[in-house]
């Protein structure tokens, strides 16, 4: 395992697991949910009225629409910490499930659309790995962590890291749903990725507690979920994109795709944060340990996932060459337009957030 050295600051004892506080509906659709998993309804009907309608009169975008994406990311947390007051045993709901698979075929179908698969001559395990480098290396997005390094103001920095606690307090967990759906070189490729994204048997290191140290050190609340109500739409959609990758076994080459990408486009843009914090003046070591960690380890990762990870499925799995390229386009993508996003509204003297912190 690739580590930093330990700040002679940094936390101690583990974070407690807490479910996600309940956010606050953006629309018809996430209020009729929330009521039913608070027990302010007594059935699903106005839930499943309140998807007809949306279905009846779609969205412009069902990847940008604050309602669906709100409903959804509500939907996967059942699978995660849960949500606060809400029974467990919603999990597995049928009307719950019903639900959730509508607004994933919808969410999915977008994204086919939006996202080609890129093409691959070469689907070999050496070939395949050879065209995510170059997939990534060809990515022309607007680059968010480029910007903080130059030009963010300490307010639009603590924006960042509100947009990326909706994750990042999650750190690798949609991902790791693929380890019991992978077998042999794959499996243990992902396993060696995930388990130092979980600190390595050490509690303190799991990279999620890293970035909750960064948050506080910015003045930040770093409760799991608790910026869920200031984030938009795309922010909300790029986690559970993750989301309905992991959970889907037929999705399973998408899932590694779409971590490949992550961790070939993550070494250089931490490095930049953390020129950001450090310019800004937040250079402490509790503060940029979560930045400097990635570093060093994603520079590691970013080749067992392209040539161990997403290289060796494609080799076990030639039916999957496909959905990894996919997966990993879909990641640059939807990565992509929140970066642009964020940049656009900084640009024009506005907060990249729906409230103020």
């Amino acid at each position: 395992m690739t580590t930093t050295s330990v700040p002679t600051d940094a936390p101690t004892g583990p974070t407690p697991t807490r479910p996600m506080p309940l956010p606050t509906p953006r629309g018809p659709l996430g209020e009729a949910l929330l009521r039913l998993l608070t027990g302010a309804s007594a059935d699903a009907d106005d839930l499943h009225a309140a998807l007809a309608a949306v279905v009846a009169h779609p969205p412009g975008s069902w990847l940008e629409d604050d309602d669906v994406q709100l409903a959804l990311l509500c939907l996967y947390e059942l699978h995660y910490r849960g949500l606060e007051g809400v029974d467990d045993a919603w999990e597995w709901d049928v009307d719950l499930l019903t639900v959730r698979a509508t607004l994933e075929r919808h969410v999915e179908d977008e994204l086919r659309d939006r996202v080609p698969v890129p093409d691959c001559a070469d689907r070999t395990r050496t070939g395949v790995a050879a065209r995510l480098f170059r997939l990534t290396e060809e990515d022309d997005s607007p680059s968010l962590s480029r910007y903080v390094a130059r030009r963010a103001t300490d307010e639009q920095l603590r924006e960042v890291l509100v947009q990326k606690s909706v994750y990042q307090l999650k750190e690798a967990d949609p991902h790791t749903w693929a380890v019991p759906r992978l077998g042999g070189r794959a499996k243990a490729a992902l396993v060696e990725i995930q388990a130092d994204e979980y600190g390595g048997g050490d509690p303190e290191r799991m990279h999620h507690a890293l970035f909750a140290s960064s948050m506080r050190g910015l003045g930040l609340d770093d409760t799991y979920g608790r910026y869920v109500d200031h984030v938009p739409a795309a922010t909300l959609a790029s986690t559970n994109v993750m989301s309905l990758l992991g959970l889907h076994r037929r999705l399973r080459g998408a899932v590694v795709g779409h971590l490949a990408a992550f961790e070939m486009t993550s070494s250089l843009p931490n490095r930049l944060y953390g020129n950001g914090l450090r310019r800004l003046g937040h250079d402490d070591e509790a503060t940029t340990w979560y930045f400097d960690e990635h570093v060093a380890a994603d520079a590691v990762h970013e080749q067992i996932a392209a040539r161990d990870l997403a290289g060796n499925l494609a080799e076990e799995e030639p039916a999957l060459v496909d959905d990894v390229l996919w997966g990993a386009a879909v990641c640059l993508a939807v990565e992509g337009w929140v970066g642009a996003r964020t940049i656009a509204r900084w640009d024009a003297g506005e907060s990249s957030l729906r409230l103020a912190l």
